[in-house]
């Protein structure tokens, strides 16, 4: 079930983006660029499928409704 809107995978993808860009330019390295790594392929496949199961248990959705 598709529970995310545009602007909301849009925001992930950015993040995912700045991630990548600050591991790139060392600006972040080790044991934080794993956690943050981590954080981020789950933002991109988030974002990938247009589902968040954090948002489920509480009925939660950032797409628009339907007319």
């Amino acid at each position: 079930m598709k529970n995310m809107g545009t602007l909301d995978r849009v925001i992930r993808l950015v993040a995912v983006a700045g991630v990548i860009g600050a591991y790139g330019l060392g600006l972040i390295g080790g044991t934080l660029a794993l956690v943050i790594g981590a954080v981020a392929v789950i933002l991109l496949l988030t974002s990938l499928t247009a589902t968040c199961p954090a948002y489920m248990p509480f009925k939660l959705s950032t797409r628009p409704g339907r007319r």
